[in-house]
């Protein structure tokens, strides 16, 4: 690496989607001004954003846009989950009896969750971190090197710049990971998600459905307005079967598992397949790099939390510098990264253990293992204790919640 162009001291995150936006802004409002926060990412050339994509919000995550100033802005657009219903069945039976219902508040008038689409959130993210003094570069951290005294960043355009952290937040595969040889552990699930948007005839009442087939679960998550987010999981040669189908053919594949409950059905963009898999990295630092989101760890989505997994990484990490920066030490430092990494490992690797589980048990029809499962969903809906304790954990306000997820400013 040449020597370096500029010299920073600050922060520079390589990736801008929601987890690396969220990161910046997360920073900027806690270290303040004197201290530049950077963020790079190609995507930054289109605007707006054109993520079609939606993602569940949970309550603490809620409480961390509220304190960042965003969620104001995307309220309008967001759709609290006001209930869910988990059912199991096969996919030709007549009838989908509800074994599990939770009702969608985790205090009086806060819903455990919400449905955003992606690119409010990212446009949102995007405006206020501008508008806060980060700096936005449509480029690519493409190679670092670390040392005690900094980390010498160099981005794609030829810019080298010399920060104290390096945060990785540019997703599964990671490069930045890679370029510091941390390696994975997991497995791929042999699954594809199906993503689309539909809208339907009849009003969702703010109702998300869990479906449990042999195939996987067929999720069913409330937008604004009728419409709802699909994420339907098939084989993979199964998924690719359905999405290469034409109009009038995918139509009928998806009124055989969404049912006509609500009426007629309308696919209102193109459906998208994404691989399933689960894996963790086996350090979420190095020197002076810490990884964040979907670059630390990706689990199933049968729980939906994989976004709210790397929003409590960005609270956490957040927390830990601006800590350090206020007691005037090296917020880039081995031990500050280490409080970091002690912070989200276990909670990270206890919630795939769950997702493991729950997909493991539900996504087979072995008939045993069906008549287990389906007593043991109508004996938790019969204990609202038992149910009002998922419903905390699933809004990610039980552990040692970061001040961000209490919807405290650092």
């Amino acid at each position: 690496m040449t020597k370096p162009q500029g010299i920073v001291q600050g922060i520079v995150i390589g990736g801008g989607g929601l987890t690396g936006l969220s990161l910046a802004l997360a920073l900027r409002q806690g270290l303040g001004p004197d201290i530049p926060v950077i963020v790079a990412d190609p995507a930054f050339a289109v605007r707006p954003s054109r993520d079609q994509r939606a993602s569940a919000i949970v309550a603490a995550c809620r409480r961390l846009f509220e304190t960042l100033g965003v969620w104001s802005e995307v309220a309008p657009d967001a759709q609290p989950i006001l209930d869910m219903v988990v059912t199991d069945s096969r996919l030709h039976d007549a009838t989908r009896p509800a074994f599990l219902t939770f009702a969608g508040e985790v205090a009086g008038g806060e819903p455990f969750a919400h449905m955003v689409e992606n690119r409010h959130l990212i446009d949102a993210l995007t405006n206020h971190a501008e508008a806060s003094g980060v700096e936005l570069r449509s480029d690519t951290v493409a190679t670092y090197e670390a040392n005690d005294n900094g980390v010498q960043v160099a981005f794609g355009s030829g810019d080298i710049i010399t920060a104290r952290l390096l945060a990785a937040a540019d997703g599964a595969r990671s490069k930045l990971r890679q370029r510091a040889g941390i390696a994975t552990h997991g497995w791929d699930y042999d699954q594809a998600a199906i993503v689309v948007t539909v809208g339907h005839e009849r009003d969702h009442e703010g109702r998300a459905e869990e479906h449990f087939l042999p195939a996987g679960p067929f999720a069913i998550l409330p937008l604004t307005g009728k419409r709802s987010s699909l994420v339907w999981t098939e084989q993979p040669r199964e998924a690719a079967r359905i999405v290469a189908l034409g109009a009038e053919d995918f139509k009928t594949e998806l009124e055989t598992r969404f049912g006509l409950h609500l009426g007629e059905l309308e696919v209102l963009d193109k459906p998208r397949t994404f691989p399933l898999g689960y894996f963790v990295a086996r350090s979420f630092i190095a020197d002076r790099l810490a990884l964040v989101g979907d670059a630390a760890h990706v689990i199933h989505p049968i729980a939906g939390q994989g976004l709210n997994m790397g929003l409590k990484d960005v609270a956490a990490l957040a927390e830990v510098v601006v800590d350090a920066a206020r007691l005037g030490t090296d917020f880039g430092a081995a031990d500050v990264l280490e409080h970091y990494q002690r912070w989200r490992r276990f909670d990270t690797m206890a919630m795939g253990l769950a997702t493991n589980v729950l997909n493991g048990m539900f996504s087979n029809d072995f008939a045993p293992l069906r008549a287990v499962r389906d007593i043991g969903l109508g004996l938790v809906d019969r204990m609202p204790p038992l149910k009002g304790a998922f419903i905390r954990q699933a809004a990610g306000l039980t552990g040692e919640v970061p001040r961000l997820l209490r919807g405290e400013a650092l």
